[in-house]
């Protein structure tokens, strides 16, 4: 007798356990972005570039912390070290941010995703996370060694160690600002192809190529223009703000009366880049 079309049991069974949902997929996404950007559970060869800039920046902080407590000279602030550090967050963010996007997309992954319950802004979000994360673990964990080193020479006692602890949290605060503005603006570029190495140098080229705009504005014969040269620049433009908000120097721009301005463009700047990826991906989630 033929056996066609008799089913056979072979242990198959339904999922009776919990069902987490939209939440859970959402960090789990978040967890393994983070991960990934500093290259944990991948290959040796994925760790080198992301260590070795955070090895830079830690022995930068060491150095620092190392100075003010031999001979009690501050090389720079909380806030002036996320300054100085600028071009490392740019290559960093450079290598991340196609890491974390890019690949889905070459991959083919995308589809799998938004079979399941996940929306394109839970993506979205997951990503932006983790990607905000990794930069500013990547600029508080040394400005937190630089604190040690203050706070455990200082002269004055419970009061001195007060008195870094507010130097402390408006440094932690301007690191968030460059990490939620690089965040937003390396995802958004790293989004629209799957190839890594073309992310990357367009990520660097928007990053470098906008800063000779600051020095041709700043040189016009307009007080004006001179003011507002700094916002054409992502690095000056968040320069700009710490200047308005703390009146902070050396940061080689004239406000003037303009300072609002900068905040202002910085807000939009971080919103206009979060709608563009969701309009991106829920482009995606549609095909």
């Amino acid at each position: 007798m033929s056996e066609a079309g008799v089913i056979h049991d072979i242990g198959y069974q339904r999922y009776d356990g919990p069902r987490l949902g939209r939440f859970a997929m959402q960090q789990a996404l978040y967890v393994h972005g983070l991960r990934a950007a500093y290259g944990l559970g991948r290959s040796a060869k994925a760790k080198i570039f992301p260590w070795l800039v955070f090895g830079i920046m830690l022995l930068v902080a060491v150095i620092v912390a190392a100075v003010r407590s031999t001979i009690g000279e501050v090389i720079f602030t909380y806030t002036q070290f996320a300054d100085q550090m600028s071009f490392l967050i740019i290559f960093f963010v450079a290598i991340v941010a196609p890491q974390l996007v890019s690949r889905d997309l070459r991959s083919g992954t995308l589809p799998l995703y938004f079979s399941r319950p996940l929306r394109a802004a839970d993506y979205v979000a997951a990503k932006y996370a983790a990607l905000v994360s990794a930069i500013w673990l990547l600029l508080g964990v040394p400005q937190f060694i630089m604190f040690l080193g203050a706070a455990f020479t200082t002269k004055t006692g419970f009061k001195g160690v007060w008195n870094e602890i507010l130097d402390l949290v408006p440094g932690w605060g301007y690191s968030l600002l460059w990490a939620v503005m690089f965040a937003g603006i390396g995802l958004l570029i790293a989004s629209f192809t799957g190839k890594q190495a073309f992310a990357a140098g367009g990520i660097v080229a928007v990053f470098l190529m906008t800063a000779p705009i600051v020095g041709v504005l700043a040189s016009l014969p307009s007080t004006t223009a001179n003011s507002l040269a700094g916002l054409a620049s992502p690095m000056t433009l968040i320069a700009g703000i710490n200047q308005w908000i703390s009146g902070a120097e050396g940061t080689g721009l004239d406000l003037g009366r303009f300072g609002p301005v900068y905040a202002i463009e910085a807000v939009c700047l971080i919103a206009s880049c979060l709608l563009l990826l969701l309009a991106r991906y829920r482009k995606v989630a549609s095909l």
